[in-house]
C-alpha cells in the first residue's frame, strides 16, 4: 500500500494462467500490486496473501525539492468467505526536504496511519457486463507515527471493473472517492489499466489514473510495469511512472506478493 497525494494506490494485478494439471489445486494468484487500479477479485476463501515492497517519489516545486522514500508498503489480504476478504495495511515513511540545492535537517519519519478494510466481489464477467467488485477502507489516526498523525479518520471506497479483451490481455478501471488529510471535501477517484501476458509467467501494464479534489486542483499521472510469476504462489514486481500535472517528478517501486494456502 503506497499513498500518492490524496490517492491511496491499490492495484490492480495482471494475472497468469498456471498448468493444467495445477489448476484444479492451485487458485490463480492475483495480487493488488503494483499498479493504481484495484482487482474486483478476492483471495480465496481461507488463504492468506502478503503483498509488500519499496517505493520512491520526488516532487519539485520552484526551489524546494520533496522525495519520498517508503521502505515498507504491506498489504495483508485474507479471504474470509467466498468472494469476501478482509484488509490490513500499511506504510514505513522518511520525507527529505531540498531547498536551492541544500537539504534541510526537519525529516518525516514513521508509520502512516494503519489501513483496514474489505473487499467483495460483487458479479462475474458475462458478455458485456464486466466483473465487478466493491472495497473500501478506514485510515485510523492513532496508529501512525506524530509526523503522519491526522486529527480524523480517513475513509475510501471505489467500485473496479474489469473486461477480457483476448486470451492474453484485459482492461481494468476504478471510480470511487476519499475523505482525508483533515479536509471535508471528497476526492474522486479514477483510473484505467491495461494489462498485456507476454507469457505464462511475465506480463506487462500500462495505466493512467488521477484524483480530482471538489476544491483543489486535479491531479493526473501515469505509470508502467512489468509482473513476473515465480513460482504460482509467488510475483515479482516492478514500476516507473510519473504525473501529468504539476507535481510529481519521478514514481520507482519494486515488491513481491506471496500467498500462503490454508
Amino acid at each position: 500500500m503506497i499513498y500518492k497525494r490524496t490517492l491511496y494506490v491499490l492495484c490492480f494485478g495482471i494475472s497468469f494462467g498456471i498448468s493444467a494439471q495445477n489448476e484444479a489445486s492451485i487458485p490463480e494468484l492475483i495480487t493488488d500490486r503494483p499498479d493504481a487500479t484495484e482487482s474486483p477479485n478476492t483471495v480465496p476463501k481461507g488463504y492468506f496473501q502478503v503483498e509488500t515492497g519499496a517505493f520512491y517519489e520526488s516532487f519539485k516545486e520552484n526551489s524546494l525539492q520533496t522525495e519520498t522514500f517508503v521502505y515498507n508498503t504491506t498489504l495483508l489480504r485474507y479471504g474470509l468467505l467466498e468472494n469476501f476478504e478482509l484488509r490490513l495495511g500499511w506504510n514505513f515513511e522518511e520525507v527529505t526536504f531540498t531547498a536551492n540545492g541544500l537539504e534541510q535537517p526537519n525529516v518525516l519519519s514513521g508509520m502512516s496511519p494503519l489501513l483496514a478494510g474489505m473487499k467483495v466481489e460483487i458479479t462475474e464477467e458475462k458478455g458485456w457486463m464486466p466483473e465487478i467488485g466493491l472495497l473500501g477502507h478506514f485510515m485510523f489516526p492513532f496508529t501512525a507515527a506524530s509526523d503522519y498523525r491526522p486529527e480524523t479518520t480517513a475513509v475510501d471506497f471505489r467500485f473496479s471493473f474489469a473486461h477480457t479483451v483476448s486470451e492474453n490481455s484485459s482492461i481494468a478501471y476504478n471510480l470511487g472517492a476519499q475523505w482525508g488529510d483533515d479536509s471535508p471535501e471528497a476526492a474522486y477517484v479514477y483510473t484505467l489499466v491495461y494489462g498485456y501476458s507476454i507469457t505464462d509467467k511475465f506480463g506487462v501494464y500500462a495505466e493512467v489514473y488521477g484524483d480530482l479534489p471538489e476544491d483543489s486542483r486535479a491531479n493526473h499521472f501515469w505509470d508502467a510495469g512489468f509482473t513476473y510469476l515465480l513460482q504460482p504462489n509467488l510475483q515479482l514486481d516492478a514500476t516507473i511512472g510519473r504525473s501529468f500535472t504539476e507535481g510529481q517528478d519521478i514514481l520507482l517501486s519494486a515488491g513481491v506478493s506471496f500467498r500462503i494456502p490454508k
